[in-house]
C-alpha cells in the first residue's frame, strides 16, 4: 500500500519519466500528443508541490524529485518549442537565450554552493513556474501570445535574481524559504 506522505514524490516522478517520454514525441513530430502529454506534466507540477505544502509532506527527497523532474520537462519543452516553433524561437532568440542561461547558471551555482540544485521553491519562483507552463500550455495548444511570453520571460529573470541572491546569503540548502523578504525579515530578528 502506497503511503499518503509518498503520493507527491509518485506524482514527481511520474513526471521524470515523462521526460523521455515527451522527447520522443517531438522528436517523432506528434505535436497534439506532445502538447497534451506536457499539459498533463504541467498540472502535475502544480498537484505535487500543492499537495506537499498542505499535507506537510515536504521532504528533501521530495524537493530533489520535483526540481529534478521540472528541469527535464521544462528542457523537453524547450526542444519542444524549437522542434514546433523554430519562428519563434528565432524571433526571440535573445529572451529565449536569457532564459536558458540564467536558468544554467541557477543550477551551476546551486551545485557549487550547496552540492545540489538550489530550488528554494520561493513563492516567486512557483509564480513564474505557473506562468511558464501558462504559456507552453497556451503555445501548444492554441498559438502563441506574445504577452504571456513576456510575462513569463520576465518573471524568470526575476525570479533566478533572487535564487542567485539568496544562494549569497543562505550558508545552507534549506527548502521552502518563501523567498528573499522572508529570509531577510528572518536575518533581522
Amino acid at each position: 500500500m502506497i503511503a499518503p506522505a509518498q503520493i507527491p514524490n509518485i506524482i514527481s516522478a511520474a513526471r521524470l519519466v515523462a521526460a523521455p517520454a515527451l522527447a520522443a514525441l517531438a522528436y517523432l513530430g506528434q505535436r497534439e500528443a506532445f502538447a497534451w502529454l506536457l499539459a498533463a506534466a504541467l498540472v502535475s507540477d502544480i498537484v505535487d508541490g500543492a499537495i506537499a505544502r498542505h499535507f506537510g509532506y515536504v521532504s528533501k527527497l521530495g524537493s530533489l524529485l520535483d526540481s529534478t523532474a521540472d528541469i527535464l520537462i521544462f528542457a523537453v519543452a524547450a526542444y519542444g518549442i524549437w522542434r514546433f516553433h523554430p519562428d519563434m524561437v528565432a524571433q526571440h532568440r535573445i529572451a529565449f537565450g536569457l532564459v536558458v542561461v540564467l536558468w544554467l547558471a541557477g543550477s551551476v551555482v546551486g551545485f557549487l554552493r550547496y552540492g545540489r540544485l538550489a530550488s528554494f521553491h520561493t513563492l516567486l519562483a512557483r509564480i513564474a513556474a505557473y506562468v511558464i507552463g501558462g504559456f507552453l500550455a497556451v503555445l501548444f495548444l492554441w498559438g502563441f501570445q506574445p504577452w504571456l511570453f513576456w510575462a513569463a520571460v520576465s518573471l524568470v529573470v526575476v525570479s533566478q535574481m533572487e535564487e542567485f541572491f539568496l544562494m549569497a546569503l543562505l550558508p545552507a540548502w534549506t527548502p521552502n524559504v518563501g523567498g528573499l523578504y522572508w529570509v531577510l525579515k528572518r536575518r533581522r530578528a
